[in-house]
């Protein structure tokens, strides 16, 4: 290679570390939302019956896209939304949006039909790929960057599982006996497992779970001196226990620690009646929770 070329291969070399030195030959990259379009579902509606919706979760929120629908949750199964049209024979097409418990998001797009071919959606029977497609996780804020979607889903495995790891928190009375069957800890979560065995002619309905720490001293204490401690998601799908059955439920706290002369109190109150039961916890039981990745956690 002559001197001649040498030098000019060197002097292009310069020029091109001299422009990218100045951004001359930076590319700037778009990148277009079409990547990340959610695909809705279509749904027909009509002015004189009701289309009714069943999701996995309880319904969270709703947005309608117009005064075109109406729609409500269909109480108190909080899973079920309800909605119709709210004007006869409108041509455009509208659309709604519903984000649920598990922290899905689903997108829809309506028409109005005066004979729709459907009036009754369960999206609990789809396919969780198809699923996929049509939901996208939402983050809620009271998860503190938890992923909705496998918060949810160790609370579906922990309820699906059998094996008791708590025995000795128990109380009974009238037939009924209520314990902590299990407790798990996760990312900063209690997973308190809870169960209602009735043993009565009776059925028994849960109106209210309550969690609260206590001092273990003051046996006249007063409900300004108890701690009520807020549940961050609940995953008790039978609320109501026939007689001789038994039913269990996931509550979701943040990880607390107690005191030495405090307990935690768990109270279960039944719903138009009188059968009340309370159990407590030390925080020997609080730091001795199983850990979640013990778990075999199964996604299809």
């Amino acid at each position: 290679m002559n001197t001649q070329k040498s030098h000019y291969i060197l002097i292009m070399l310069l020029l091109l570390l001299v422009s990218k030195a100045f951004g001359q030959d930076s590319v700037t990259t778009y990148y277009s939302l079409e990547e990340g379009k959610l695909e809705p579902f279509r749904i027909q509606v009509t002015y004189n019956k009701t289309s009714h919706l069943i999701f996995p979760t309880s319904i969270r929120y709703v947005d309608l896209g117009s005064e075109l629908l109406v729609a409500n949750k269909a109480e108190p199964i909080g899973n079920v939304l309800r909605i119709k049209s709210a004007v006869r024979d409108f041509e455009e097409e509208t659309n709604f949006s519903v984000i649920t418990e598990d922290g899905k998001f689903y997108s829809f797009d309506a028409s109005y039909s005066s004979y729709p071919d459907i009036l009754s959606y369960d999206l609990v029977k789809l396919q969780r790929g198809i699923e996929r497609q049509y939901a996208t996780d939402v983050l809620f804020e009271d998860l503190k960057g938890s992923s909705t979607s496998l918060t949810w889903l160790i609370m579906e495995n922990l309820y699906r599982k059998s094996n008791r790891t708590i025995k000795h928190i128990v109380s009974k009375s009238y037939g009924i006996e209520f314990s902590v069957r299990a407790l798990h800890v996760n990312e900063s979560k209690f997973y308190f497992t809870l169960q209602v065995k009735n043993q009565s002619n009776v059925g028994y309905a849960i109106e209210l779970v309550n969690f609260k720490i206590v001092n273990k001293k003051n046996l006249k204490r007063t409900v300004v001196q108890d701690k009520i401690l807020e549940k961050v998601r609940t995953y008790f799908p039978e609320t109501t226990v026939a007689n001789h059955s038994d039913s269990k439920g996931i509550y979701m706290l943040d990880q607390f620690t107690l005191l030495k002369d405090q307990v935690l109190e768990i109270e279960i109150l039944e719903k138009n009646g009188g059968r009340h039961l309370k159990v407590q916890l030390e925080n020997e039981d609080l730091v001795h929770a199983r850990l979640i990745h013990s778990l075999t956690i199964k996604t299809e």
